[in-house]
């Protein structure tokens, strides 16, 4: 049985494609509930959330008595697409095409790893990454999002209003996506896609003012939320309620979030934090010296990365992003990413203990519930650091120091010869 069990993983291995559709029919059993997963049902926000806004959002307009709708108005489109599937119910047909979009990822990652200077390590990161975080990849829309990033970065290095374009509407899918142009070549390139993607983003806003009513309504929900029992600002109220801080833990703007005192400092300490790490991307951007092919993935990567280190809120299915982002560096053979991208890759295996397995002892703040969010956070942190340092040494250090080292030979003064 040994040597049966040692074959099939050695196929496993050397067939990517096998490997990925065996761990993804042990995710598709999982969110039709064949195999039970302990905790918290991740699916149930599907038929509670997603389908009672599938319901308004038919109705011509948008969920503006829902404090629970708190994404750019494009988002619809991922509510209603399971409509594509009328012969499935509501969750199958979100649940296939979930499937659907990580086959796509998965496809493209292929593709782009045979191109010359590329990598099939991309695609292997894609493959284990999904799978570690567990049911929750495919009960939530953010693998969609992730799919259309993807597709963004790998068509920008060649045409960069592919990527603006992109870019523009995965921002009015849930906002972060704008994040893969921190890394774009200053000239034209940069001129080409930023101005296509505001142009796209406008546009779709716009059209989504004009179709439906409360296309706006997500700004306001956004801004109430507080410190969700998930991010690293809570890690201090965790340790506190053992020490006899009055607050609570309770569902508010649709997560689990800490109230009362000081849950408001920490959470504009949150914010004042993601202002230092995107002041920090500004000033990398100003001193970068060298753009190279992978630099706009780093980029991008590295920007999201500390955009959900830092949040008030990290809920599980974010980590779907920074996998999707490190599978593009890593389809680079020359990204210096290789790291950050193992750091996130062990970060979304914890996270799917933390949510859903153990999440009763997270919301408890009992030792092993802090010390899951430690380990994870941690990794997030160490993943951080390390992917800053990385794009700051490739682009800022590297450069400076190889121009340094060219000294320019000065011609020999002539010397004066005497007058006969």
């Amino acid at each position: 049985m040994t040597g049966v069990l040692g074959t099939a993983a050695e196929h496993a291995r050397r067939n990517p494609l096998l490997l990925w559709g065996l761990t993804r029919i042990v995710l598709l059993l999982c969110v039709f509930k064949v195999v039970t997963i302990p905790g918290p049902d991740v699916t149930s926000d599907i038929e509670q959330i997603y389908q009672g806004w599938f319901e308004v959002l038919k109705t011509g307009t948008y969920p503006l008595d829902d404090v629970t709708w708190q994404y750019p108005p494009v988002a619809a489109l991922a509510v209603l697409a399971p409509a594509l599937l009328p012969f499935l119910g509501y969750s199958a047909a979100f649940f296939v095409l979930s499937f659907l979009c990580d086959a796509l990822v998965f496809g493209l990652l292929r593709y782009a790893g045979k191109r010359p200077g590329r990598s099939s390590r991309g695609a292997w990161i894609w493959i284990a990454g999904v799978p570690l975080l567990g049911p929750t990849a495919y009960a939530r829309y953010d693998l969609m999002v992730t799919a259309v990033a993807v597709a963004a970065l790998l068509a920008g290095l060649s045409r960069p209003r592919a990527l603006g374009a992109l870019a523009g509407f995965g921002a009015m899918l849930k906002v972060w996506p704008v994040l893969l142009l921190a890394g774009t070549a200053r000239g034209r390139a940069t001129f080409r896609s930023w101005s296509t993607a505001a142009g796209a983003a406008a546009g779709l806003l716009l059209l989504c003012t004009i179709a439906a009513p409360g296309a706006l309504a997500f700004l306001g929900f956004q801004r109430d939320r507080g410190t969700e029992v998930e991010s690293l600002g809570a890690l201090v109220f965790h340790v506190a309620r053992h020490f006899g801080w009055q607050g609570e833990v309770r569902m508010n703007y649709g997560s689990i979030e800490f109230l009362g005192p000081y849950v408001s400092t920490v959470s504009t300490a949150a914010m004042a934090l993601t202002l230092a790490a995107f002041g920090w991307l500004l000033l990398w951007r100003i001193r970068a010296r060298v753009f190279s092919k992978t630099t706009p993935a780093d980029a991008a990567f590295v920007a999201v990365l500390l955009f959900t280190t830092t949040s008030r809120v990290i809920s599980p299915q974010y980590m779907i992003w920074l996998v999707g982002l490190a599978a593009v560096c890593l389809a680079y053979r020359a990204s210096p990413m290789r790291r950050p991208a193992h750091l996130v890759v062990w970060a979304t295996a914890v996270t799917q203990f933390e949510f859903p397995v153990w999440f009763s002892h997270v919301t408890d703040s009992d030792p092993l519930g802090i010390a899951l969010l430690l380990v994870r956070n941690g990794l997030l942190v160490a993943a951080s650091i390390s992917a800053c340092r990385a794009l700051w040494q490739r682009t800022v250090t590297e450069p400076r120091s190889a121009a340094a080292a060219v000294v320019p030979v000065q011609p020999e003064r002539a010397r004066s010869l005497p007058v006969v």
